[in-house]
């Protein structure tokens, strides 16, 4: 019978992966914003409308989102590889 190893998901590099993948996702969120608001002159023009908020609300919904999809990936990876090896 195998001994049971612990998940690297738990070790401190497992959390630096995952760290690692979450900054990723979050500067991918950070250009997604950038590009969008650059390239769609109608997203633009309603982020000038509505004032500083709106387009902090806006750069930080899509951060978030990417950053939690990027980390949720990661924790596939890690498990993924984890039970190949």
């Amino acid at each position: 019978m195998r001994a049971k190893k612990s998940s690297d998901l738990i070790s401190p590099t497992g959390l630096i992966k995952l760290m690692t993948h979450a900054m990723m996702g979050a500067a991918l969120g950070l250009s997604f914003s950038l590009a969008l608001i650059l390239c769609n002159p109608a997203v633009a023009n309603l982020l000038k409308n509505g004032g500083s908020q709106a387009a902090i609300v806006f750069v930080l919904t899509l951060v978030t989102t990417f950053t939690i999809g990027a980390t949720l990936t990661g924790v596939v990876f890690i498990l993924e590889e984890n039970n190949q090896s």
